[in-house]
């Protein structure tokens, strides 16, 4: 049985969902990173950089959520979260994940970086306005490549959906997110799945036991 350490609020919501949308058996480890929990030499050993998600399978530790949410998707091929290797439509599924990983969340990571994450002395919040630019650049390229389509690769819903979803809800909730009725369907239509609140069910079991 896999194991998944992850942390609410954080991207090991994506490799949670991946998991429920899978229906993969799986333990759910809660890694308590305000209170330092990245830290702990437990957990170092699973992820010497401290940072959530990681996975654990049959002796494969998988780290970064886009990985192993491919990961996932391979592992169960009937879930439709990846689509089959060598073909066109694994190519754009690859084209998204690392859109959405270094165009559309990085700017938003700075926003929250100098926000609140770093050292109070390294914030810099003369950036803001520069990464809100940078982020709104990439919005429009992620709405004009969905186009009039159900998810991103059409009418399935794969784990580019799962990245994008969760990366524009952090917008939202952040209030950077601009008005756009496609990019709002979009989102009502992803994070309405079943699983995803499954995962948040699972997350939130897992941090009350701990």
């Amino acid at each position: 049985m896999m194991t998944l350490y992850g942390c609410p609020q954080t991207r090991s919501a994506r490799a949670a969902w991946a998991l429920e949308e899978a229906g993969a058996e799986y333990a759910y480890v809660a890694v308590d990173l305000p209170k330092g929990g990245g830290r702990s030499p437990d957990f170092q050993a699973v992820n010497p950089g401290g940072k959530v998600p990681a996975l654990v399978d049959d002796g494969l530790t998988l780290t970064e959520s886009a990985a192993i949410c491919t990961y996932i998707g391979d592992r169960f091929p009937e879930s439709g979260l990846t689509p089959p290797p060598g073909t066109a439509e694994r190519a754009k599924y690859h084209q998204w994940c690392f859109f959405v990983i270094g165009e559309l969340e990085q700017p938003l990571w700075t926003i929250a970086k100098h926000r609140f994450a770093l050292p109070a002395d390294w914030r810099v919040p003369q950036i803001e306005p520069t990464a809100l630019k940078e982020f709104d650049v990439a919005l429009r390229v992620f709405e004009k490549g969905l186009g009039d389509r159900m998810y991103l690769l059409g009418d399935g819903f794969t784990a580019a959906d799962i990245l994008a979803a969760l990366t524009l809800n952090w917008a939202r909730k952040g209030q950077v997110l601009p008005d756009s009725p496609r990019v709002m369907r979009y989102l009502e239509r992803t994070l309405s799945r079943p699983a995803l609140e499954r995962a948040r069910q699972r997350e939130a079991a897992a941090v009350a036991a701990s």
